[in-house]
């Protein structure tokens, strides 16, 4: 693949060759290779074994801390009918999190040699081998650095006795978006649901990038028009 007079040499570790694509590596990336196994990211062993994740490791591990969490609330005295909310209100939390990470962060536009790079390893990776199966979940190491700031960030809002259930329903929330995120890409569902959730996230791969950043569901895409228009909808508006 050529840009900018630049070479990306596809069996060589990716990760510092990316930058070099400059203001071309956002149309670089658009452009999927589509299979299962995904390239080197490093030519390190230890940092390109801690890039590599496997989707159940994300239940196994971090569901006992979302429980975990929320039997803290208990033991500090909330009721069942005071934690259940809670932690429903931390899931719906999540959902406006997971839309803003993924259209803010995820999406955001680079054209340096370190944005470039940054991006590519926080996401850029996923677009470009949508299919890789061992970088499709968030990496377990980066989620527990980040699980302090939101920790702390739930703290300045809530009573020490609903901060643990809200988070643990964020937890939860989190779970169920990333083994959703990697069931669209590698299952076959066979229910309307889990099938239409299933088109609209690879249309967002292969189709509008700029649009569709719901995972587990549109709804924050409707609040925030980012909702993507269906071919039938675009075909209507060139005949008028």
């Amino acid at each position: 693949m050529v840009a900018q007079g630049f070479t990306v040499d596809l069996n060589k570790p990716l990760v510092f060759q990316v930058g070099h694509l400059g203001e071309a590596y956002e149309e670089w990336v658009h452009q999927p290779i589509v299979q299962k196994e995904g390239p080197r990211f490093f030519q390190s062993d230890f940092w390109e074994f801690l890039t590599l994740t496997r989707w159940w490791a994300i239940p196994v591990i971090w569901l006992p801390v979302a429980v975990w969490c929320i039997s803290m609330s208990v033991s500090m005295g909330r009721s069942l009918p005071e934690i259940v909310p809670l932690v429903a209100l931390g899931i719906f939390i999540w959902t406006f999190i997971e839309y803003s990470l993924h259209r803010f962060l995820f999406h955001i536009k680079t054209k340096s040699y370190w944005g470039n790079t940054a991006h590519y390893l926080l996401h850029g990776c996923h677009h470009k081998h949508p299919m890789d199966h061992l970088r499709l979940v968030f990496p377990p190491t980066a989620t527990a650095i980040l699980c302090f700031p939101f920790w702390n960030l739930v703290k300045l809002f809530a009573t020490p006795s609903s901060t643990p259930a809200l988070f643990g329903g964020g937890m939860l929330g989190y779970v169920m978006y990333d083994v959703t995120h990697y069931y669209l890409h590698h299952a076959q569902p066979t229910r309307a649901v889990t099938k239409n959730l299933k088109k609209y996230h690879l249309n967002h791969h292969f189709r509008i990038q700029d649009k569709g950043f719901g995972i587990t569901s549109s709804l924050w895409d409707i609040v925030f028009g980012t909702l993507p228009t269906t071919k039938a909808s675009k075909s209507q508006k060139s005949v008028q």
